[in-house]
């Protein structure tokens, strides 16, 4: 079930309609519906409420004004790690024998 933040893909009648963020998700007076607030990601940006139940929000299809919707959870792609490639490429530092350590302890003194 998507929750507050996720980025999702509302279809109506199986074609994409728009992405949005969902903001806000609040219990409606009856068992397992939902006041939902949706930043719909288009331009310009809109602000919609829309009550839902719990499984419409979970991707389950649902109908608005007679028309066939879904919202759909976006998992977004992993993304390459440029500084975690660089550091398994990089041989690991030598250590090296001439190390000193100093007290701080005696800095003080």
């Amino acid at each position: 079930m998507a929750i507050e933040g996720d980025v999702v893909l509302i279809t109506v009648q199986d074609q994409p309609l728009s992405y949005a963020r969902i903001e806000q998700i609040l219990p409606d007076h009856k068992p397992d519906w939902y006041h939902v607030t949706f930043l719909l990601l288009q331009i310009p940006l809109q602000v919609v409420t829309w009550i839902l139940r719990d499984v419409y929000i979970g991707g389950h299809e649902f109908t608005m004004g007679g028309k066939a919707m879904r919202i759909e959870k976006v998992v977004a792609p992993q993304l390459p790690n440029p500084a975690g490639d660089e550091k398994e490429k990089q041989p690991a530092p030598e250590k090296s024998t001439r190390a000193k350590v100093i007290s701080l302890k005696d800095l003080k003194k």
